[in-house]
């Protein structure tokens, strides 16, 4: 085989090779997460990281242009919840590969994600090797969540059962849980208005619903119970 012909070859596989890289997206809000994330994904052979967001209005604008094979997804974002993001995205494209990366317990939240159409449920505190077999488990079809969690979604499904797991904030509607998320990292109500786009009177209501379903007895517990949650 002549010099020239094997040169071919050898830069068609290179193009082969790097068609066959998956792009990741990253949505966090914040940037050392994000840059670790990037740096640990970009090591892989089979994956790319091709864009990040820190809050759900730009992280939709660059999924819907870029097209990425998989999102990664906190749920606690800039300017809301992770779980609107997911809403959004399966809206617009009921096939997008989306797997949510969070520090919030998944008794409490994995299965609402999957409800709005996340693939997989993984905690940051899991190894960096856990979260990249994730990633490929979520892009090969599958669902990722941990074997705990599965486990008490079958024993749940085999009772015919669709009820909570027990976790406190369960009962809540997603758009009262994205609001308690907000009081939890300490958002006054104007803030938590501004930032819903709601009216400050719409989120009270919201602060009620809370109330009565988490069965507080006041807006101070709400507070007390809403920053507990979060740390």
């Amino acid at each position: 085989m002549e010099g020239g012909e094997r040169g071919n070859i050898m830069i068609a596989l290179e193009v082969e090779t790097k068609v066959r890289k998956n792009k990741v997206f990253i949505v966090d809000d914040h940037a050392i997460l994000r840059e670790g994330l990037s740096h640990l994904i970009n090591s892989e052979e089979d994956l790319l990281v091709c864009g990040e967001a820190d809050n759900v209005t730009d992280a939709f604008d660059a999924v819907s242009d870029g097209k990425p094979d998989i999102v990664i997804v906190d749920i606690t974002l800039g300017d809301g919840s992770g779980i609107r993001l997911i809403e959004n995205l399966t809206y617009a494209n009921p096939e997008q590969m989306i797997l949510v990366l969070s520090m919030h317990d998944e008794a409490t939240y994995a299965e609402r994600c999957l409800k709005a159409g996340a693939r997989g449920y993984i905690m940051k505190q899991e190894s960096s090797m856990e979260l990249l077999s994730a990633i490929r488990k979520v892009l090969n079809g599958d669902i990722y969540v941990s074997d705990k969690f599965n486990i008490q979604l079958l024993h749940k499904f085999a009772k015919n059962k669709f009820e909570g797991l027990g976790a406190p904030a369960k009962p809540l509607s997603n758009r009262e849980l994205e609001v308690y998320q907000l009081i939890g990292r300490g958002l006054k109500k104007h803030e938590i208005a501004e930032r819903l786009k709601l009216s400050v009177k719409t989120v009270e209501t919201y602060i009620e619903h809370v109330k009565v379903k988490l069965q507080l007895k006041g807006t101070h517990d709400v507070f007390i119970h809403a920053v507990k949650a979060m740390y």
